[in-house]
């Protein structure tokens, strides 16, 4: 925002020598903006999916490579849960109803969360 301010240096002086034009006076106030809340993607383990389903659901959703989506779905296999990424929160809520959608249309009990980081 910028805000500009012109008048007479001083209004009762009938002498003044800038034409009557005045000085002025900018101030320039800028907002701060920011950074958006963080959410981790959390995908949770269960005895019935396939490990090689999350693995593709890895590659597939959150561009993943390979070796990446294997060492990610052998950590939600060993402690339950694992990240598969931080975003901000109306990308998670997308990632999550994407992962949820996939998994249930290939009959499996996969669970995706989000959690603010």
């Amino acid at each position: 925002m910028v805000s500009i301010t012109l008048g007479p240096d001083n209004e009762d002086d009938d002498n003044a020598t800038d034409g009557g034009r005045g000085t002025g006076v900018i101030t320039r106030t800028e907002k701060k903006l920011k950074k958006p809340n963080m959410y981790r993607v959390l995908l949770l383990n269960d005895d019935f999916t396939p490990m090689e389903f999350v693995v593709h659901v890895l590659e597939r959703f959150f561009q993943k490579n390979r070796d990446q989506a294997t060492q990610i779905m052998l950590h939600v296999h060993q402690y339950g849960v694992g990240e598969c990424g931080v975003f901000t929160y109306e990308v998670a809520e997308t990632k999550v109803t994407q992962v949820m959608d996939f998994a249930r249309q290939n009959q499996h009990p996969l669970q995706c969360v989000m959690e603010k980081k």
